[in-house]
């Protein structure tokens, strides 16, 4: 009977932590100890912030896509700039540019 208990409180712990990550994940923050590349774009007043800082730190343009959870930093915001460039701009979790990076993606690439 104890090993059976035991059993289902470690099922519990893992469904509570697995859980507790995509709660993460929807809020627009990354999980702790989870690293890589998630897709997820950024919500709330998360998005707010970051494209706030990624626009300043460009001086100007479009927000065309976000990330959260990047493989680089906690937020990436890519910026269309007025001459048709585009610009990756990544955040760290107080929305502090940690770095920028010229994004040559080519106009076929289906990523």
């Amino acid at each position: 009977m104890t090993k059976r208990k035991l059993g289902i409180s470690g099922a519990a712990a893992l469904a509570v932590l697995g859980l507790g990550g995509l709660a993460a994940v929807a809020a627009g923050t990354s999980p702790p100890g989870l690293g890589g590349d998630t897709d997820t774009p950024i919500t709330g007043p998360a998005l707010e912030k970051a494209s706030a800082a990624a626009l300043a730190s460009t001086g100007g343009g479009t927000v065309t896509e976000t990330e959260v959870g990047d493989e680089e930093s906690l937020y990436e915001v890519e910026v269309k700039l007025p001459d048709g460039s585009q610009v990756d701009v990544q955040l760290d979790e107080a929305f502090e540019v940690v770095g920028t990076e010229a994004d040559a993606e080519d106009s076929d690439d289906k990523d």
